[in-house]
């Protein structure tokens, strides 16, 4: 039979909580795990008023972090990131578009740095014209950016 311990959280444990949240685990689970890497610690009075500071601070990063991600997705929303590559004469470019790229233009468009693991890219893009990409942000806000590979040295419109 599992018994259940409650334990306070010192730091973010995926999947299980934030700092300064008093859960419900497993006992062998706090004791074998939580405990020993100190990611938890006996919920008691001093020590959850000890961490009440860090779980505000947490909540206030996570809120900054949401606001960010939110003004990101909107100055990202009607904008089309042009790249231009030297190409074949099928379209097929010598040098890929890849996630870094877009990252970096992200970056250099809005000031904002963004990991290239958040674009969801398959694989890089190999052709000229018109491409779509999701960038997943924060949590469930997400963009889909529109990218345009321009032949270099090609005459502009």
């Amino acid at each position: 039979m599992i018994t259940i311990a409650k334990v306070l959280l010192t730091s973010t444990v995926e999947n299980l909580g934030h700092v300064g949240e008093v859960v419900e685990v497993a006992d062998g689970y706090a004791r074998n795990y939580l405990f020993p890497r100190g990611l938890a610690i006996e919920p008691t009075e001093h020590n959850i008023a000890r961490f009440a500071k860090e779980r505000k601070a947490h909540e206030a990063e996570l809120l900054e972090r949401e606001e960010k991600a939110r003004y990101i997705r909107d100055r990202l929303a009607d904008q089309t990131l042009v790249f231009v590559r030297k190409a074949h004469d099928d379209d097929r470019l010598y040098g890929s578009v890849r996630s870094e790229d877009i990252a970096a233009k992200i970056e250099e468009l809005v000031g904002e740095h963004i990991e290239p693991a958040k674009i969801r890219l398959e694989r890089p893009i190999e052709t000229l014209g018109p491409h779509s990409v999701t960038v997943n942000l924060y949590k469930d806000i997400t963009v889909e950016v529109r990218i345009r590979v321009d032949e270099e040295g090609a005459k502009e419109e």
